[in-house]
């Protein structure tokens, strides 16, 4: 394979099998092409991070580019710059000798120039008779025509780069705002959740927040937080399908004192069996309403260690069992999904009666999620009750009283 002529530096600089490859790529470019050099110095602007270039360097890049006539690059002319360092030093707004040859130095490293040094390592052209520059020595400038598609396609991938880090950030700034506030409802208004864990959740991740973060970082804190923002969400919508039903149920209970039946029965027409149908009675009225099913003082006596989490300390009603609930739900691991799911199956009381049980086996039950996806899918199968459960739960504790005493 033919190739172009290989220089090395002149004096003690060295010499390097990168700076060889590159020289070497460089001569066996597509030739008959013309590049606009202002379009390749800023594509190098806009990849600069990916190329191992500061500001510095690529001052001294639009220094060189103004040394060389013309606004295109093209293969048929001669590509070698040849100024002085002090030509250089006053186009760069007299920068610094020492950090001239380190920005130099750069630029080179990077291949988006190649040095072509004389013998002596002065830079000067030598010209014909006719007035054309037949040899030249100083940096060329090649590499910014052979290498032109792949400093822009860096320069689009950066500019991705940094698109996307600004739409996490934004997306992140926003999730943060809601929670926060999202919490504060909840906490203000005294709603059913565990809202002091949310606030401690919150802060934790807020903590954590890089001061100058990466990409990485941002979409690790908006995962995280965005996870925060589905519990604290679900949290407030259960609130909301909790008064819609207790509203349901004062409305219901209006047409139970009503003396029509028939105008009753109507109304209900859910428990109708329809033809064909063999409704499971017990299933029915569990599903429809455990706290019928089961009087709250049974269901305390059985799951005693749920009481504690009620509000004061306590547990006086079915909406306050509900309430620590949810609270415990969160202390079990179990996701918010599963407890709606059981809730659509059991009921709500019914779910709050299983979760209940859950945590009184803590210490038995390996994924309490798990287990109580499990008992809703029974449950929707027509195999699970929740009475048995409550009642061996119940002469577990009524033995543990016994031997106590």
């Amino acid at each position: 394979m033919e190739t172009g002529y290989i220089t090395t530096p002149f004096g003690r600089r060295p010499m390097t099998l990168a700076l060889v490859k590159r020289q070497v790529k460089t001569d066996q470019a597509a030739a008959d092409r013309l590049v606009d050099k202002w379009r390749v110095f800023r594509d190098v602007s806009d990849a600069r991070s990916r190329l191992g270039l500061q500001d510095r360097a690529l001052a001294v890049l639009n220094a060189l580019l103004t040394f060389f006539p013309g606004p295109e690059l093209s293969d048929e002319a001669n590509l070698v710059v040849f100024p002085s360092n002090d030509q250089l030093s006053a186009r760069t707004n007299g920068i610094a000798g020492t950090t001239l040859r380190k920005c130099l130095g750069l630029l080179v490293e990077a291949g988006v120039i190649i040095r072509k040094d004389s013998p002596n390592g002065k830079r000067y052209a030598r010209k014909s008779e006719e007035g054309k520059i037949e040899d030249a020595y100083g940096f060329s400038l090649a590499p910014l025509l052979a290498r032109a598609h792949e400093f822009a396609a860096l320069a689009q991938e950066v500019a991705a780069e940094k698109r996307r880090f600004r739409i996490t950030k934004d997306r992140l700034t926003i999730v943060r705002r809601d929670v926060r506030k999202l919490i504060t409802v909840g906490m203000e208004e005294g709603l059913a959740g565990d809202w002091t864990a949310a606030e401690a959740c919150f802060v934790e991740i807020v903590g954590r927040f890089a001061r100058r973060p990466t990409a990485k970082d941002l979409v690790s804190s908006l995962e995280e937080m965005s996870l925060l923002h589905e519990e604290v969400s679900r949290m407030l919508e259960y609130n909301e399908d909790f008064t819609k039903n207790d509203g349901n149920a004062i409305a219901d209970g209006c047409h139970i004192q009503n003396s029509n039946t028939e105008s009753c029965n109507e109304s209900e027409p859910r428990f109708e069996k329809k033809q064909g149908e063999q409704l499971e009675p017990k299933r029915q009225t569990e599903r429809m309403g455990a706290q019928e099913a089961f009087p709250l003082s049974m269901v305390l006596r059985a799951c005693p260690e749920i009481v504690p989490y009620g509000q004061g300390g306590s547990i006086g009603s079915w909406r306050e069992m509900m309430m620590a609930a949810v609270t415990v739900r969160s202390m079990l691991g179990v996701s918010p999904s599963a407890y709606e799911d059981a809730c659509e199956v059991m009921g709500q009381a019914g779910a709050a009666i299983a979760v209940a049980c859950i945590y009184e086996r803590a210490g038995q039950i390996n994924s309490a999620g798990g287990y109580l996806r499990d008992l809703t899918a029974k449950a929707r199968r027509g195999e699970f009750s929740l009475a048995p459960m409550l009642h061996t739960q119940l002469r577990a504790n009524s033995r543990v009283v016994k031997a106590s005493a």
